[in-house]
């Protein structure tokens, strides 16, 4: 059976087992303390049972601190929610389009003087799309700065 380590092997926190030189000895100083040990073991055999074997990515966080896995999954499984402007007979045009842009991150003229347009013709226009919290985030700004908006469910995809 042939059994081949890449990689480092971590013997403690700050001390790894460099395969090729088979240094025990060596610190580990720098951006590899503070990271995940990444490992991987595979085993060839010609005969019966051979197979490839891998350890998983063990990954340390900080306390308090989220992987950027649980981060990504978090944002992909929440549902979606809609900010809707609702159409008011006392701000002005100019007015909304500024606070559109000051409140929604990546606004652009264009598109708040579309959403603003859409809100006086039909009553209300959907501001944005995103998380339950950003959305009640944004709505409650809108709000702050005189105009009405709401947050409802988006039935589909961002």
């Amino acid at each position: 059976m042939e059994t081949a380590i890449r990689g480092r092997i971590a013997l403690s926190p700050t001390r790894v087992i460099n395969p090729k030189t088979g240094d025990k000895n060596s610190v580990c100083r720098g951006p590899c303390a503070s990271r995940g040990i990444l490992m991987s073991i595979s085993a060839i055999s010609s005969g019966k049972g051979g197979g490839l074997l891998e350890k998983p990515v063990i990954e340390r966080t900080t306390p308090g601190r989220e992987s950027e896995f649980d981060l990504r999954k978090s944002k992909k499984m929440a549902p979606p929610y809609r900010v809707m402007l609702h159409n008011d007979n006392y701000n002005k045009r100019e007015y909304v389009v500024q606070v559109l842009m000051k409140v929604i991150p990546g606004m652009t003229l264009d598109n708040a003087v579309n959403i603003m347009q859409e809100a006086h013709h039909n009553g209300m226009s959907v501001v944005i799309i995103c998380t339950q919290a950003d959305a009640e985030e944004h709505c409650m700004q809108l709000r702050g700065n005189g105009l009405m908006s709401s947050v409802e469910p988006a039935s589909g995809g961002c």
